[in-house]
């Protein structure tokens, strides 16, 4: 009995010591907080605040999957090198193909469940298309939602459940240029279409390539469709839930066929550089730092990779929206930001989580934005666009001021073809005509809008 009762005190000493030792071993500042809605281990103290985070005892690694275009991995890679500091979370990332190819990928491994833990991918229509439900993790009830604009939360939602949280900012379609040819040739930023071809006129006639095209990277291709959005909305005000509900097409509406014609119309001239469908995206941007090709129908996007390849040039490039046939009709079309997808059977998704919570933070965004640049507005509130942003997005300001920004239409309808890119390539190399092109996209397009079960298709 003596020896039991001996035993007994030994045992909760220890368990009392134990517990002082680890109660003196907690962060001396904010304390852990269970953020996590699945009630396993707690998230750790608010990375947002600052705090220091709890470690794990052991180093947890998590896969994500990620582009290689501009200089987004390289951004992510340093988010994750400090991350891992902070969390003992370590990330490898897994390198996809960009365009058609990707998005094969992406929809191959999903469908054998062999997708990383996390994704970066985009956001609307073809979010949409990956059945965000049945593959990632609702994060509508995370704390770490809160600063995320609900215009941006808008685009990674389906059945009121929110799915992704914003990998960079805005960006828009549309014509960038180099102010340094405009200046030497005495072009001004042409208001329409007609302006911007006699334009390329003048920059043809003086031995440079007017409209530099990137075809063997076929999604570069599809530009002058998907920028000229604002100007279709701005003639149309519901075409986007009337091409959602079948109930208006490419091909008949003529604002909307204009972009296919615009396409043809450069080509026609021979406006495009002689090799452009065996010409890159990263050869496209070389061309318009140096000034031998001056226009580029693109992406801002872009300006963080030639800032990352030709940061001597960046100051030359400036930015314009994508003429309409009226100059009363001016603005931007606007994409806004990939997003970050947590893998629904991930079997680390408490560790997921912390490192998406520590993304977010002003810490983990300010570490970001030092690699990657802004390409326009923030899409997390109380961060603004820097002194040192890029001239060309310093450009792109005034309209979004103004109030003459409209969104993408991937982002406002679910609706968008997988083919347009090579469809938009026969286009531009002349092997249809626009209005094939806008009636073949219209075909297109039935597919995915039956495979979604949207009404009226």
């Amino acid at each position: 009995m003596q020896k039991t009762r001996s035993a007994m005190t030994i045992f909760v000493t220890c368990i009392m010591l134990m517990f002082i030792i680890t109660t003196g071993c907690g962060t001396s500042g904010n304390t852990a907080k269970n953020d996590n809605p699945d009630g396993g281990k707690p998230a750790g103290t608010n990375a947002a605040e600052g705090g220091q985070t709890d470690k794990p005892a052991e180093k947890v690694t998590l896969t994500l999957m990620v582009g290689n275009t501009g200089t987004t991995l390289e951004a992510l890679k340093v988010v994750a090198a400090e991350a891992e500091k902070k969390l003992n979370i370590a990330i490898e990332f897994d390198i996809k193909p960009d365009g058609t190819e990707g998005d094969n990928l992406v929809k191959t491994r999903l469908a054998t469940g062999d997708m990383d833990d996390m994704l970066v991918y985009n956001s609307g229509s073809l979010l949409q298309a990956l059945s965000p439900e049945d593959n990632f993790v609702d994060l509508s009830g995370e704390s770490f939602m809160t600063n995320v604009l609900d215009s941006f939360k808008a685009t990674v939602t389906a059945n009121g459940k929110v799915f992704g949280v914003p990998v960079g900012t805005t960006n828009v379609g549309a014509i960038l240029y180099n102010k340094k040819v405009y200046a030497e040739l005495g072009l001004e930023i042409p208001r329409t279409w007609d302006e911007f071809m006699a334009n390329n006129e003048k920059i043809k006639a003086a031995g440079k390539t007017a409209v530099i095209a990137t075809y063997k990277d076929t999604w570069t291709s599809q530009l002058l469709i998907l920028g000229d959005y604002y100007n279709v909305q701005s003639q149309n005000a519901s075409f986007a839930a009337d091409y959602t509900a079948n109930k208006a097409k490419y091909a008949t509406t003529p604002a909307a066929l204009r972009g296919f014609e615009k396409i043809e119309d450069v080509y026609k001239k021979g406006y495009m550089n002689k090799d452009f469908l065996a010409t890159t995206y990263d050869a496209g941007l070389k061309m318009l730092a140096e000034g031998t090709g001056v226009q580029y129908p693109m992406l801002s996007s872009a300006l963080d990779a030639i800032y990352q390849n030709f940061p001597d040039k960046i100051d030359d490039i400036g930015v314009f929206p994508e003429p309409s046939d009226s100059a009363d009709i001016n603005g931007l079309t606007v994409w806004m930001p990939s997003a970050l997808y947590l893998n629904k059977d991930s079997k680390k998704l408490d560790a997921a989580k912390k490192w998406t919570e520590y993304f977010l933070s002003p810490e983990g965004q300010k570490v970001l934005s030092a690699k990657l640049k802004a390409s326009g507005p923030y899409v997390i509130s109380g961060i603004d666009l820097p002194e040192d942003a890029y001239a060309g997005v310093k450009q792109m300001q005034t309209y979004f001021d103004e109030g003459k920004t409209a969104p993408a239409l991937e982002f406002l309808s679910p609706v968008k073809g997988p083919n347009l890119e090579n469809i938009t390539v026969a286009v531009g190399s002349g092997i249809n005509t626009a209005a094939q092109g806008a009636k073949d996209y219209d075909k297109d397009v039935e597919k995915q809008a039956q495979q979604l079960a949207l009404p009226g298709w």
